[in-house]
Formats: C-alpha cells, sequence, structure tokens
C-alpha cells in the first residue's frame, strides 16, 4: 500500500514537471526567445531536478513555480552568469575576503561565510558585489548540484556602517528565488543591539517558507550548528584556516594516504611513484641480465594466470563493501554510486565500494582525493580504465575512524590520447584542467539500531542467586511505520521550538522599539523645554 502511495506520488510530480514545462514554452518562451539566455532553456527542459526544485519549493503550485522560473531566469541573463568567471570579477573583491566558502556545518552543509565588517555600503560597487556573490553560487551549484549552503553572517566587530540593506535584500532573493532549495540554515552571528530593527526588516522580506531558516545566535550558540573544527578562533573554534587569494579556498580535497604511508602532498607522492617505477625497471633489467638460464614463457597461460590473480585480488578487496546502488553518467565515466558514500559504525559498514565504467574509446586515467585523507584508505586511489572496462574502487575507514557528513570525495578523470607512452604521474602534470572530468560524492553515515527499553521490564530484576540489578533493554529495529511518526514528531517539535524562539525575539525586539521612541519623545520634550527656558530668559531681559 505504501509502495503503491509513493508510486502515485512520483507519477504525479512527474505530470506536474511536464505540465510546468509546458506551460513555460506555450505562456513565457512563446513571447519573446531573447528574454532569457538559451542554455539556461536548455538545460530547464532537460534537468527534471532543477524543475522538482522551483515546484516543491513553491508547494507544487505551477503558477508561482513559473513565476519564479521567469523571474530566475531573466536575472540569470541580467547578470550574465553563464559566462561569469573568476577573471571578470575585479581581483580586490576576491583580495577582500569579505565573501567565501568554507568548512561544513553538523549535518555536513558546505558553509558560506560572510565576513559583514569587511563591507562598506558603496553605490558605485554594488552592481560588481551583486556578481561576486552570483559568482560564489554558480561556482558551487556546478561542483555540488543539489547540495544545499549554510549562510553565516559573521558580525563580528561590524556597525551600521556595515549594513547595506540592498545588498542584504539581493542576498535573501538569491537563495528566495534565484537558487531554489539552495538555502538550509541562514545564521547571524553576534549581532550587536542596535541591528535589531534592521533585521527585522530582512526578516520580512524572508517570507513564510524560508522564515524558519533564520538563526540569531552568540558566539557560544554557534557551536550547536557548526562543530569547532570549522569555527574560527574568535568564536571559540579551532579551525586555522586564513583566507588567502589566489587561489580561490573552496577545494578542500587532499590525496588519500597509502596503506601504511604518512601524509604526503601529490607531488610528492607522483614523484615517488616515479622514483619507484625507475627503481622497478632497474631492478628488473638487471635481474635478467644476471639470469643463468633461459626459462621458456607460455604467454597465453600467464596472461590466464594473471587475469585469474587480478579477480581473486579484486574479489578478496571488495568483499565486505557495500556495494552502490545509483550512477552518475558522466562523458567519460559512469560513477556508482551517484551522490554519496554510505559508512556505519558496526564492523561490516566501514568499506563501500565506487564503480568506474570507461564509456569513452580511449583509455581514461583517474584520482580519488578526499576532504579527510586521515581518516579513508583508497584503493586504488590512482590508476587508468581500458575502453568499455570497470574499475572497483574501495573506500575503507582507517582504525577506529569515523565517518562524518562534513567529508566529501572528488572522482577526477581525464581521456588518455596516447596511453601507451605516458605515465600517470606526468600525465596528471600536463592534462588541461579543461580536459578534467569531476564529479563529487558526499558522505552518508547510516544509524545503527538504538537500543529501546522494554515498557513491560523497565525496573530492576532480580538475577537469581547474585542478587545483581539490570536493566532489560530490547534491540529491535523500528517498524517504518513508527519510524514515520518519530520523524513527525520530530519535525513538529523543532517547528514548535522555532516559532517559539521566533516568537520571543519578535517580543524583545518589539520591546526594544518601545523603549526607543520613549527614550526620542523625553530627548523631544527635553529638547522642547530647554528652547522654552532660553525663550523665557530672552524676554524677561528685555527692557520694559
Amino acid at each position: 500500500m505504501a509502495e503503491l502511495e509513493q508510486h502515485e506520488g512520483e507519477q504525479d510530480i512527474e505530470r506536474k514537471i511536464e505540465e510546468t514545462r509546458q506551460r513555460f514554452k506555450n505562456e513565457l518562451l512563446q513571447d519573446s526567445t531573447d528574454k532569457y539566455d538559451s542554455r539556461d532553456v536548455e538545460r530547464l527542459e532537460k534537468d527534471d531536478a532543477l524543475v522538482e526544485g522551483y515546484l516543491q519549493w513553491r508547494l507544487y503550485v505551477i503558477d508561482d513555480a513559473l513565476k519564479m522560473i521567469d523571474e530566475s531566469l531573466q536575472w540569470r541573463k541580467e547578470y550574465g552568469l553563464n559566462d561569469l568567471t573568476e577573471s571578470t570579477i575585479p581581483k580586490w573583491m576576491f583580495e577582500t575576503g569579505a565573501v567565501y566558502l568554507h568548512g561544513y556545518d553538523k549535518e555536513g552543509n558546505k558553509l558560506f561565510w560572510f565576513k559583514v565588517k569587511l563591507h562598506v555600503k558603496d553605490a558605485k560597487t554594488i552592481i560588481d558585489k551583486k556578481k561576486y556573490v552570483a559568482f560564489w553560487l554558480e561556482r558551487y551549484a556546478k561542483k555540488e548540484p543539489g547540495m544545499p549552503l549554510t549562510v553565516v553572517f559573521d558580525m563580528t566587530e561590524s556597525g551600521l556602517s556595515n549594513i547595506d540593506m540592498e545588498f542584504v535584500k539581493y542576498i535573501i532573493n538569491c537563495f528566495k528565488v534565484y537558487y531554489p532549495k539552495f538555502l538550509s540554515k541562514m545564521i547571524i552571528v553576534d549581532m550587536p543591539w542596535i541591528m535589531n530593527a534592521a533585521w527585522k526588516i530582512v526578516k520580512s522580506w524572508l517570507g513564510p517558507e524560508a522564515i524558519s531558516k533564520l538563526k540569531f545566535a552568540s558566539r557560544s550558540e554557534i557551536q550547536g550548528f557548526i562543530d569547532l573544527e570549522y569555527l574560527p578562533s574568535h568564536m571559540g573554534g579551532t579551525d586555522p584556516f586564513k583566507y588567502s587569494y589566489p587561489p580561490l579556498p573552496d577545494d578542500d580535497f587532499q590525496t588519500p594516504l597509502c596503506e601504511n604511508g604518512p601524509i604526503v602532498s601529490e607531488d610528492e607522492t607522483e614523484s615517488k611513484e616515479g622514483e619507484i617505477d625507475g627503481k622497478d625497471t632497474l631492478e628488473s633489467s638487471f635481474n635478467s641480465e644476471v639470469a643463468a638460464k633461459p626459462k621458456k614463457v607460455n604467454f597465453l597461460e600467464d596472461s590466464l594466470r594473471a587475469e585469474d590473480n587480478d579477480k581473486g585480488e579484486t574479489s578478496t578487496r571488495t568483499k565486505g563493501a557495500r556495494k552502490p546502488l545509483t550512477t552518475f553518467k558522466g562523458p567519460l565515466l559512469d560513477v556508482s554510486p551517484a551522490e554519496e558514500l554510505s559508512f556505519g559504525s558496526g564492523e561490516t559498514e566501514k568499506k563501500s565500494l565506487i564503480i568506474l565504467s570507461n564509456v569513452t574509446k580511449n583509455q581514461v586515467a583517474f584520482k580519488v582525493r578526499t576532504t579527510a585523507p586521515e581518516k579513508y584508505r583508497v584503493k586504488p586511489s590512482s590508476s587508468s580504465c581500458e575502453p568499455g572496462a570497470s574499475v572497483d574502487i574501495v573506500v575503507s575507514l582507517h582504525g577506529g575512524s569515523q565517518a562524518s557528513p562534513q567529508d566529501r570525495f572528488l572522482v577526477m578523470a581525464a581521456e588518455m590520447e596516447n596511453a601507451g607512452s605516458q605515465e600517470l604521474a606526468q600525465f596528471w602534470k600536463e592534462v588541461p584542467k579543461t580536459k578534467v572530468m569531476e564529479h563529487r560524492l558526499r558522505c552518508h553515515v547510516l544509524e545503527s539500531a538504538k537500543p529501546t527499553v522494554n515498557p513491560l521490564r523497565d525496573s530492576p530484576v532480580e538475577t537469581g542467586s547474585s542478587g545483581q540489578q539490570e536493566l532489560s533493554t530490547v534491540y529491535a529495529p523500528k517498524s517504518s511505520h513508527t519510524q514515520a511518526l518519530d520523524d513527525n514528531f520530530n519535525c513538529t517539535s523543532q517547528l514548535m521550538r522555532v516559532m517559539t524562539c521566533n516568537a520571543r525575539l519578535e517580543q524583545k525586539m518589539n520591546t526594544c522599539l518601545w523603549v526607543q521612541k520613549v527614550l526620542i519623545g523625553l530627548v523631544l520634550v527635553l529638547v522642547v523645554l530647554n528652547l522654552l527656558c532660553l525663550y523665557l530668559l530672552g524676554t524677561s531681559q528685555q527692557p520694559s
């Protein structure tokens, strides 16, 4: 029954996606073909997830979704987002460090930092600043499509001169209209009390669909949203990151550790691999020279034996690894899984499998990088794949390490035109970045079955002659119905907490505004009294 309802729900969504596309063509696209960028129109016609994002953000009301699509595509053409590159943005904007991507929150969402104290209101540069924000959002959307962002407004040492309401409204619109489903949370950190009235206006801009995503936090409260490892020192964190440009500070990927080796840079790894290959070549040539007797070789037998050995080694290596169920169709490689690697705390949940399938007519080189090289072992982390063949890559947790939603993996691939004469280390140094395919995978942490207390035996029980007391627990996984009820209860309780906090905050803001009005009234009364006194003094001193 549940599967039938789910199937009907999926069919209804597909129908609404198709209806949205058809109405877009008939009602919006037919009026003017120059209204939008043709690349955006083509993407809208092919990408179901994009259309569903607009529908979901507008509660599946097609009229509202079409209005949002119209506004969004016009904005994209106006700001030239498809042609927006690092070179088209003024260099000084990158050098200020006022806006950048770095780190993850506790839910694994990328952090989008705004250092408010570095922003100065200036009408001459407002367009460049808007394009600057759009550049970062578009860059992230292409690198990690479908993944939400957590926006952090760091208001430490900021004042009224740093608040530009037009710029803030633009940032709100970016998430409210231009990038549906992009916003996870918007956290305002360490806001001065004098800005309460300004942020009350901002709250009204967000609208009902995003108001619950706005969070106000002090320096201590921010640790409830972001782990210390991604917080700067002035917020009590331990993150050693210091912004500098160039390069852009949004690539946290590093080469994974070797099986027993230390953390080394990619260049060092490649140079060492080259030295080892050279040493092996010298040793093999030396051994062949000093061989006493020639040996007969059966090439067919040796190739079959080598193939069997490879199969045996692969099956041993992949044993116990979690196999992927989804596939990303890439221009060079099909990558399975499509979006995330799953790990758990159990011994059988510490391995996950990545399957790469070559869909080209040439050999394809690949390598895997991660944001947590000290936690994972990747085998093989760098190799090549023959045309039409597949490669199994085992990603395993090292020692007692635990997977985290903040962990990411990057699969890089490039076509090797002259495979026979190229070494991988040299190939990766020479290949242009434009010819490298990149696909990102996030980490999903599996929830283990939690012990639940048996209500019939929730009191201490005598255990025979020993007289020891213990609580009887039942380790049973929850049914899907119970889990759904728990999820609904949790969502409801979280919503109630958010509404309560918002109500308290609004009450405090109203109180502050009332106090401000009273103080302004008192000041005006004092001014009037002073003027009256001056008038009386002036009239009394005049001769009669």
